[in-house]
């Protein structure tokens, strides 16, 4: 019977499998990774059982979302229950990892809750590992998809807080932290994975 706590994104069906494609070529051999704002659940379990030799650690702020992520970690043996975290906070529940990974976070939340997030990253990552973006941007010098425009006003008229991110503000925001931006690579659906790097 379906766990009743189980809930579901129809995005994650979509993109698992190009996000995957990326973190086989980002992601360590072995070691702890930290998932920000992990939502239903569905990608950490997808993500580890795609990468057995790697110990998950999912987090969310919101109780519902550990509930349901709790639910599809059922069964998963190296996905550690969820940790309540929010970006935000200046002391988080867990002291290092050895990769980060935050899907779809950045336009759907305050700019300060990206600050936390690098902050996190700075503080929890060995040098040389890598901290994974995805998600909508604008970009300099390039035009916003109108799904993307559209969607951005959707989000503000949600939250005035939330909405599409500039690029370069996130690069340079890296940057101050320590972190080096590594490469982009152009997924489905006008969205980016983003690469940073601990220096």
């Amino acid at each position: 019977m379906p766990n009743p706590h189980a809930r579901h994104a129809p995005a994650t069906a979509r993109n698992r499998e190009p996000i995957l494609a990326v973190l086989r070529d980002s992601l360590p051999t072995s070691g702890l990774i930290l998932e920000i704002a992990s939502g239903t659940g569905e990608h950490v379990r997808f993500f580890a059982e795609s990468f057995p030799q790697l110990e998950w650690q999912p987090s969310d702020p919101d109780p519902d979302a550990l509930s349901s992520i709790a639910a599809w970690s059922e069964g998963v043996p190296n996905i550690r229950p969820p940790l309540q975290l929010d970006a935000r906070d200046p002391d988080w529940p867990i002291a290092a990892a050895d990769a980060m990974l935050c899907i779809n976070m950045v336009h759907i939340s305050p700019w300060a809750a990206t600050e936390g997030l690098f902050a996190g990253a700075a503080r929890l990552l060995p040098p040389g590992a890598p901290l994974y973006l995805y998600g909508p941007y604008r970009r300099t010098a390039m035009p916003t998809a109108p799904s993307n425009e559209a969607f951005d006003e959707s989000l503000k008229a949600r939250d005035p807080a939330w909405g599409l991110r500039q690029l370069d503000d996130v690069i340079a925001l890296a940057e101050r932290v320590g972190l080096r931006f590594e490469r982009l690579v152009e997924m489905p659906a006008n969205n980016l994975s983003v690469i940073f790097r601990r220096l």
